[in-house]
């Protein structure tokens, strides 16, 4: 595979769970963010996409979203950056109305799964002669029921872009959020330029404590520590309930390092497993109502892993969106930017 996703960082919040109008849109990212970007040390980034950039809510083509992205690749050529264009909502399926079958409907809906195939074969006609460009297909499938669907439309997506690039990389992961123990529900691999992913937020309790848009968070009143103590993991874990099932399971005292290495296992052999050319990490992060020196912690730690087992990855996120690097203070952002371009 010729493009190397190593070191990068998401766009959060530019082209996806924002506002769409266009004042935001050239406003909240621009060039001379990419340049910083570069400059940090990152080697990629990560575009999240919602369909309201390119489609209205009837399908109608919206040619100033598809001229905008094609703008945004060109920054990240002019400063030799890999860009992976995230279609993170479609149109009927959004990771925020999880288990919402009124909303939801793209992997019960034959009509709304050939709107998605062909907004893919859109974007992939758009943007295939890039050779910088990788797609990623959706963000986070979420409902164990939709396993068998999502197989069944990641193949047919994924034939129809190959009628139309054999080379550009195409991302894909399983469900429950991208979890890592659900690679091993995917099909096997048999197309060479494909990567799959998944995301690392483990333990959620940590990651995203006193996070407001998750209601059982409120009732963790206090800080969760990292490294931490197992009952009190377990504690917060039997409130947040089946996300962080795997600290149940956990045979140690404390929550650390070898935590986060049995979890990140479960990916490395279920993609083996999948025959899978590459495997990637699309969102890691710690929300920013954590401990700076814990957060700096489970950065160095999750960063060793990934180093021990030659993953590349993408932070969440560079601005705003409660992860953003931008809203620590001044001494644990530069930390945070360190450990997370290290090779």
């Amino acid at each position: 595979m010729k493009i190397q996703l190593n070191r990068g960082i998401n766009l959060g919040g530019f082209l996806s769970q924002c506002v769409h109008e266009v004042a935001h849109y050239d406003s909240f990212i621009l060039e001379d963010d990419i340049k910083k970007i570069r400059d940090m040390g990152y080697d990629h980034v990560r575009l999240p996409i919602d369909y309201e950039v390119f489609q209205t809510e009837d399908g109608t083509r919206i040619d100033d979203g598809f001229k905008r992205v094609h703008n945004i690749i060109g920054w990240t050529r002019n400063n030799d950056l890999p860009i992976i264009l995230d279609l993170h909502k479609a149109y009927g399926y959004d990771f925020n109305d999880a288990n919402d079958d009124s909303k939801n409907r793209l992997f019960s809906d034959p009509a709304i799964q050939d709107r998605f195939v062909n907004l893919w074969i859109d974007i992939a006609t758009e943007y295939h002669k890039y050779d910088n460009v990788v797609f990623e297909l959706l963000n986070e499938v979420v409902e164990d029921k939709a396993a068998d669907a999502w197989n069944a439309l990641i193949a047919r997506t994924l034939k129809e872009i190959r009628k139309i690039t054999a080379e550009t990389p195409v991302i894909y992961g399983g469900i429950k959020w991208n979890s890592a123990e659900t690679i091993q529900y995917l099909e096997n691999v048999t197309d060479p330029n494909t990567i799959i992913t998944f995301h690392f937020y483990q333990p959620h309790v940590f990651t995203h404590q006193h996070a407001y848009w998750m209601p059982a968070m409120k009732e963790l009143k206090d800080d969760m520590p990292y490294p931490g103590d197992i009952d009190t993991y377990r504690h917060a874990a039997e409130i947040l309930g089946g996300q962080d099932s795997s600290v149940m399971d956990q045979d140690k005292d404390v929550v650390d390092i070898d935590y986060l290495r049995r979890m990140v296992k479960v990916a490395v052999d279920s993609a083996k497993d999948k025959n899978a050319p590459m495997l990637y990490v699309g969102e890691y992060g710690v929300i920013d109502q954590a401990p700076a020196e814990d957060c700096v912690r489970w950065l160095a730690d999750v960063m060793q892993v990934f180093k021990e087992n030659n993953i590349g990855c993408a932070l969440w996120t560079y601005r705003k969106m409660d992860f953003g690097i931008d809203l620590w203070d001044e001494a644990t952002s530069k930390e945070i930017v360190r450990l997370t371009t290290a090779k």
